[in-house]
């Protein structure tokens, strides 16, 4: 009795918890999904006009601003990947230099103690032409432009201002907030390599650089494949940074797939069109996400089946 009531006690706890992930999760994503059929409007119209079902979908196809979110997404998707290769090589720093290991870590860590809304709104004080750098390099007499932004000879950032250029501040804040968490996912990964590596590259000669490139980085995909799943999905409901930075503009140079979802819902007013764009988010996520776990599990045999 008691084995038997040991199997069946961990179950029993998990039902709660299995029970608010269906209604909570799965609950919400089949209402969701439903309702991008209907018209709902600022209330929720379960009827759905069956003669034109995929309107909410062939509109959003058609709709601008949603292309525009899918660029910025793409650009952002890209850019960001930049906080990948920037903790890899501060982690690869710091593994080398182990006198000031806890310093350095504590220090790029303390970003991402700040939230992405705290992140966003003190880059854009920074590009604040009154209070930011561009005040301060000017005060200090500095000549020059930057960003193209120059004006009278002196120093201009203007990247917030111009629609081609805003992206790219967004891109260097995001960085900025998450090099240090990828840092210590892959000082995390290179505690993990055999130290008779190292011992046999440097007794064969082989350059630094050659030793990261055709053994460390191969040996760490693990660690690489998980980054990158971890940064597609920050990537896809990115909202918080955009809304602190530029609020969607110029204009609307500064859209992703989040901030079209939530303006349709609360500016709009448009229930059906709001969700319509949430289940092309969770698509997306599924897109890019389904494979990169496929990898990951492939992967995981491959190594199991050499063993």
């Amino acid at each position: 009795m008691a084995p038997r009531w040991s199997r069946i006690a961990p179950q029993l706890a998990l039902t709660p918890a299995l029970a608010v992930t269906a209604v909570a999760f799965v609950g919400s994503i089949g209402w969701t999904v439903y309702l991008s059929f209907t018209r709902s409007r600022r209330l929720p119209d379960y009827e759905i006009d069956w003669s034109e079902w995929g309107r909410q979908y062939d509109r959003l196809f058609r709709d601008a601003g949603w292309e525009i979110s899918l660029r910025n997404l793409v650009v952002l998707g890209l850019g960001s990947a930049l906080a990948i290769v920037f903790g890899f090589i501060l982690a690869a720093m710091i593994d080398k230099e182990k006198r000031g290991e806890s310093f350095f870590r504590t220090v790029f860590l303390y970003p991402l103690a700040v939230s992405l809304i705290v992140t966003g709104a003190a880059w854009r004080w920074i590009f604040n032409p009154t209070l930011g750098a561009q005040s301060f390099l000017r005060g200090l007499g500095w000549q020059g432009g930057v960003d193209g932004g120059a004006r009278g000879g002196q120093v201009a950032f203007t990247c917030l201002a111009q629609p081609d250029t805003a992206m790219y501040a967004i891109i260097l804040a995001s960085v900025w907030q998450s090099a240090g968490f990828y840092m210590a996912l892959m000082l995390a990964g290179l505690k993990g390599i055999n130290s008779e590596i190292w011992s046999a590259a440097r007794l064969d000669g082989v350059p630094l650089w050659r030793v990261y490139v055709e053994i460390i980085i191969p040996m760490m995909k693990f660690t690489f494949i998980t980054c990158a799943i971890l940064l597609s999905l920050g990537v896809i409901k990115a909202y918080d940074v955009v809304v602190a930075m530029t609020n969607g503009g110029p204009g609307q140079s500064t859209w992703v797939p989040a901030y079209f979802t939530i303006n349709a819902l609360s500016a709009k007013s448009n229930l059906g069109y709001a969700s319509t764009a949430a289940v092309m988010m969770l698509a997306i996520t599924f897109v890019v996400f389904i494979p990169l776990v496929a990898l990951t599990a492939w992967q995981q045999r491959k190594r199991e089946a050499a063993r």
